[in-house]
């Protein structure tokens, strides 16, 4: 099995992939998510959020223009997409790959609609996002969990869920979300060994990218 590394997968055309949800709206949140981003925002003076994958950031620009008060939104994608100006500080657009990117201060919102299903490293931006986090903050994802194989490609199984749940993280398998309420370390006992860009559609009818760890044997 010939499994890619991060520079590798990030010129893959599947990572690429311009129809997975990149010009989505702010109501699509709401939808795939199950939070309603503005009014989080307006709930809280002064909130941060960071949206991983953002895709164009029309929706971010909405917030933008949508709720009052002092906010603060920011973008990342892998692709310089943007159909929308940046304003800072109000909103910021950040083309980086979100395995490397580090923001300067915590977020009280950090959300990725269906962009785990494009990542290597998965867990590694997961256990990263969450040490992003306010220590009230809420992190929400589309995650699959049958995209995290270990090393011979089996599937990572019940024992991985598990694990999940045991670091503190929340995954719905139903609609396939994770959630993290407030600032946390996650340490999961899996290493990242490489990336399949070759596996298929996945749940959303798109092509997406296994992502392969060595896992604890118990």
């Amino acid at each position: 099995m010939g499994l890619l590394d991060h520079e590798a997968l990030e010129r893959s055309s599947v990572v690429a992939n311009n129809r997975m949800n990149r010009e989505r709206r702010l109501r699509a949140y709401r939808r795939e998510l199950g939070v309603d981003v503005a009014a989080f925002l307006a709930s809280r003076p002064g909130a941060r959020w960071l949206d991983l994958c953002c895709g164009t950031g029309n929706a971010l620009s909405e917030a933008a223009d949508t709720v009052t008060g002092d906010v603060e939104i920011v973008g990342v994608d892998l692709v310089d997409f943007f159909a929308v100006p940046p304003r800072p500080p109000r909103l910021q657009l950040i083309t980086a790959s979100v395995t490397a990117w580090e923001p300067d201060a915590a977020f009280d919102l950090i959300t990725c609609v269906h962009g785990l299903h494009y990542v290597g490293d998965k867990l590694g931006v997961i256990s990263r996002a969450v040490r992003w986090l306010t220590e009230d903050g809420l992190f929400v994802a589309n995650f699959d969990a049958r995209s995290v194989r270990r090393a011979d490609g089996a599937p990572a199984g019940p024992r991985f869920v598990r694990a999940l749940r045991e670091a503190g993280l929340d995954y719905d398998t139903r609609n396939r979300r994770l959630r993290s309420h407030g600032r946390r370390e996650v340490r999961l006992p899996y290493r990242f060994v490489g990336a399949d860009d070759q596996v298929g559609p996945n749940y959303t009818g798109q092509p997406a990218v296994n992502s392969h760890y060595t896992a604890p044997n118990r």
